[in-house]
């Protein structure tokens, strides 16, 4: 979720039991940590979600720190701190372009596993992409009445340029949804994308923002359901094509389009990080971080941060793969229309 929760400054919200730094007093690597520590301690929402014990990563990194760490040091034990928390929308910048973000790596080793130009030049015909949206491009699969969709992210100005794609497909038997490498942004964008393949409206989450020091704090629980519109919906078959870099408001998306009975979710688990993300937070030294400060719970309570959307059909690509000219979570997904609809 791109959209910003603000939550005051950080120097007013380190509790007194923490170390706390007067202008008068030097900064020192001691304060710095402390500061780090106790702001997560008091507003990060997931501990409980992700089975973190913070008083005992406390325990672990506090004795590391000493004045005589360079600044490159304490950057790597405040970057080893948070990877921890394995939570890609907790990042750490230093002010001059350069930042670590938590959990990332399976996330970034997937961008190899996909090529736009194979696809373009091996899958799909005529390949679109809608100007007024971020990353939004249709065509249909070659030699097939199987329309392709690609949605890079949940961002654009006019959501509703999905009608007028599916208007375009009203006589084709499927359409392939690729949310691969979707980077998130707009919850509302996702949701209005996902109406266009409703069935009908279900709750699908709830979501409760931290609001207190105590880990156990947060607000009412909020309800969100689908939308639906009879006369403007496509309820043939929709398989959605997904990686480990499927995050953020792109998981929302999956939350509203698994909950529908004719789409099917085929490739990699997605990353699993569905909060909110905080406002700018600030260290005395210049450097920067965010955090999540929400629970996105499914209606039975249980979380998939961390655990990211399980596909029905498990496929990945690999970097050999793509080199062979084969997308083979894209020929799973024909497979599959085939063996179960008899979509050819």
């Amino acid at each position: 979720m791109k959209k910003i929760i603000l939550i005051g400054t950080l120097v007013l919200l380190v509790s007194c039991a923490k170390t706390f730094i007067s202008k008068e007093e030097p900064l020192t690597n001691s304060a710095t940590f402390e500061l780090f520590w106790t702001d997560f301690d008091q507003h990060y929402s997931l501990f409980d979600v992700r089975s973190i014990d913070w008083d005992a990563l406390y325990s672990s990194y506090q004795p590391r720190i000493h004045e005589e760490l360079s600044e490159a040091d304490l950057w790597n034990l405040l970057a080893s701190l948070i990877e921890n928390l394995d939570d890609s929308h907790t990042v750490l910048y230093d002010g001059n372009g350069h930042s670590y973000r938590s959990g990332y790596a399976l996330n970034e080793q997937s961008i190899a596993e996909i090529s736009e130009e194979l696809i373009r030049t091996s899958y799909v015909e005529g390949l679109k992409e809608v100007s007024s949206e971020d990353q939004l491009a249709y065509g249909k699969i070659i030699g097939k009445n199987i329309g392709y969709i690609y949605l890079g992210s949940m961002d654009g100005q006019n959501p509703a340029s999905i009608h007028t794609i599916i208007e375009e497909f009203s006589n084709v038997e499927a359409i392939l949804l690729d949310v691969r490498q979707n980077t998130g942004g707009d919850d509302r964008y996702a949701a209005a994308i996902a109406k266009a393949f409703s069935d009908g409206k279900h709750l699908i989450y709830t979501v409760a923002t931290r609001n207190g020091p105590n880990h156990d704090d947060f607000d009412a629980k909020k309800n969100y359901y689908t939308a639906y519109d009879a006369s403007q919906t496509f309820s043939k078959p929709v398989v959605i094509l997904t990686d480990r870099k499927t995050i953020s408001a792109g998981e929302i998306f999956l939350l509203h389009m698994k909950s529908f009975e004719h789409v099917t979710q085929i490739g990699d688990t997605t990353a699993g990080d569905f909060s909110t993300i905080s406002n700018m937070r600030f260290l005395p030294n210049g450097w920067h971080y965010r955090y999540s400060i929400q629970k996105v719970l499914l209606p039975n309570g249980e979380s998939l941060d961390g655990i990211g959307h399980i596909p029905d059909v498990y496929v990945k690509n690999t970097v050999e793969d793509i080199a062979a000219k084969e997308d083979k979570v894209l020929d799973t997904a024909l497979e599959y229309l085939l063996d179960t609809y008899g979509i050819d």
